[in-house]
């Protein structure tokens, strides 16, 4: 009798031992698949997600300014919101600059909300900072407020000829975007 000690080999049985190369050859193939398995799926999900050709067409304005004279504003659009470009005259210039700092609710020198060598070009958002109405001054004949920059009709807010919040429940000044002088006729909003 054989004891538990002796293994005894049934009948048709093979001693063959497992082939490492083969598990790990079907492990890495599993997992390659599996790879690109995920990388069919994912991209498409990630391609939806850039954004289309009208909206990359949106992200940027370009303006003709040649023909806005001193002292007079144009609206334009960008990103579907108003945009105001003013051509400040030196006295609208000596006016916002003499304003004490101090007496800003947002405080912001011309310069800072301007390009340098080009102090006399304010574009500004057209949106009060109140609550989200188009603010008058840019269009001829529009009342332009005590301060004699842009006046919001909706609650009265006025802003100076520096687009900078100086009466009413606005919080802050109009909202200056990012903007390059592309020549000196030609500007690039965005």
């Amino acid at each position: 009798m054989a004891t538990l000690d002796e293994a005894v080999p049934s009948e048709g049985a093979i001693d063959a031992p497992a082939d490492p190369r083969r598990r790990d050859y079907l492990a890495i193939g599993a997992v390659a698949w599996a790879g690109v398995g995920a990388g069919v799926v994912a991209l498409p999900l990630i391609n939806q997600m850039s954004p289309s050709a009208d909206v990359l067409a949106q992200s940027t304005t370009e303006l003709d300014i040649s023909a806005i004279q001193p002292g007079q504003a144009v609206k334009a659009t960008f990103r579907k919101q108003p945009l105001f470009v003013r051509n400040l005259t030196p006295k609208e210039i000596a006016e916002a600059d003499a304003v004490p700092l101090s007496d800003l609710r947002d405080p912001e020198t011309l310069a800072q909300r301007t390009k340098a060598g080009k102090e006399n070009w304010l574009i500004t958002l057209g949106v009060c900072t109140h609550l989200g109405c188009v603010p008058l001054g840019a269009g001829e004949g529009e009342n332009k407020g005590p301060f004699g920059g842009y006046f919001c009709p909706c609650h009265g807010s006025a802003y100076d000829t520096a687009a900078r919040i100086r009466q009413g429940p606005a919080p802050k000044n109009l909202q200056v975007p990012n903007y390059e002088f592309i020549s000196d006729t030609a500007v690039r909003v965005g």
